[in-house]
This record gives C-alpha cells, sequence and structure tokens, in this order.
C-alpha cells in the first residue's frame, strides 16, 4: 500500500463496450495488484442511446478491423459470432447503466462487474444492450438480480449515467481507457488511451515517488465512436 495521508484513487474511464477497454483490463488488474489502491469506475459514454449506429455490413467490417488490431496488442479474445447479428444497435447505454447501478449498491465490486461485462460481450458474444441477459451476469455479485434488473430501465438510473458521462468530459478525456489518479482533491491524469503495464508501472512509481505528473501515451478510443470497436 502507498502510504499517504490522504491515499490515492485511480479513476478509470471506460465504457463495457469499448474494445481498447478490454483490452486494457488485464494492465488495470496489475496496477491494482501493484499499487493495492482503490479504483472508481466512471462510464464516459461511448455511442449511448442517439449517438448509436446500427449494425450494417461496412460497420461490421469496420468493428472487426479493430477488434484484430487490439488481439494483436494485448492477447485479449473476441467472439466475432457476436457480430452476425441483424437489425442490432452498437448502443452503448445499457450496461453503463448498470455499471453505475452496481457502483451504486457495491462500489467495491463496481470493477468485477465492468470486467464481466466486458468479458460477456466481447469473449462470449452475449448482447449486453438486452436487459434479459442480466440476471445471468448477476450470478456471483451480492445484488437483488429483479429488483437491480427493474432500475436499468428507469429515468432516474439513465440520469445517473449521462451525469457519469459528463463528469468523464469535466476531467477533459477525450477517449478510452484513461487512468487518473486522485491525491488530496487533486487529479492527475496517467494515461489517455490503451498503454501496457510495462509503460505504466515504471511511471506511477516515479509519481508517486517524486509527486510529478507523468503521463503514458497509448492508442485511444474516441468518444466520438473512431477507433473504438
Amino acid at each position: 500500500m502507498i502510504a499517504n495521508e490522504q491515499p490515492p484513487t485511480f479513476i478509470y474511464v471506460g465504457d463495457p463496450m469499448c474494445s481498447w477497454c478490454w483490452g486494457f483490463a488485464p494492465t488495470l488488474d496489475r496496477l491494482a495488484d501493484r499499487f493495492a489502491i482503490p479504483m472508481e469506475t466512471v462510464v464516459g459514454g461511448l455511442r449511448p442511446g442517439p449517438n448509436a449506429e446500427v449494425l450494417d455490413d461496412r460497420m461490421r467490417s469496420y468493428i472487426l478491423d479493430h477488434w484484430r488490431h487490439v488481439t494483436e496488442a494485448t492477447g485479449q479474445p473476441f467472439d466475432e459470432t457476436g457480430l452476425d447479428r441483424s437489425d442490432w444497435r452498437y448502443d452503448t447505454e445499457l450496461p453503463a447503466i448498470a455499471t453505475v447501478r452496481m457502483r451504486d449498491e457495491r462500489p467495491h465490486e463496481t470493477f468485477r462487474f465492468f470486467k464481466r461485462l466486458q468479458r460477456a460481450f466481447y469473449a462470449e458474444a452475449v448482447d449486453i444492450t438486452d436487459t434479459t441477459v442480466y440476471p445471468s451476469l448477476l450470478n456471483g455479485f451480492n445484488v437483488d438480480a429483479d429488483r437491480f434488473v427493474a432500475d436499468l430501465a428507469t429515468k432516474e438510473w439513465k440520469r445517473v449515467a449521462w451525469d457519469d458521462f459528463s463528469r468523464s468530459q469535466s476531467y477533459g478525456i477525450q477517449g478510452f481507457p484513461s487512468l487518473l489518479v486522485q491525491i488530496a482533491g487533486s487529479i492527475t491524469i496517467v494515461t489517455r488511451g490503451y498503454a501496457p503495464y510495462e509503460t505504466l508501472e515504471p511511471a506511477l512509481t516515479r509519481w508517486f515517488r517524486d509527486q510529478d505528473v507523468l503521463t503514458a501515451a497509448g492508442e485511444a478510443c474516441a468518444i466520438d465512436g473512431s477507433n473504438c470497436f
């Protein structure tokens, strides 16, 4: 544990349907183990609601190209059969709502749930834009699944998710994944975009030691949806 009168906190800004965020998941796990500090998960809003796109042939080809780049860079698996759907919209709003709902009830389980959504969508071809899959996804989490799923359809929890999107923008985040560190109310951006553990760990070690601002540039997933799939 890093010694500090006010222990630092990681703030992770991502989206469960951002492929580079899926690629970044193992790096985050290793950083959490290495520094043993809390991590808050904030959803940035990739293509929610009115910003969603229909999965047509052009989009399918575009997405597959990005997924293969992520696999090459990170080794994370993808089940491409998930893109065989028809009449489907790439709408990231529901998993964002689910993430903030979990954060409210089980804050220490939020990142684990976020990763469960990622694995379901990318590696298991589960349609996490469909409310009916959530009872199964909630297995292993100590929540009332019926109440949780009912909340996903409410205006209240939709508003909470969109508040997160605004919060992300207030940090100056332009793409996902992004990792920040907060100490005593001061927030520093560690990386905008994917970066491997071998790059981030030394930078963070020096930052914690020297209280200097260090960043590690990586391939970013833009908020407008480009370079994200």
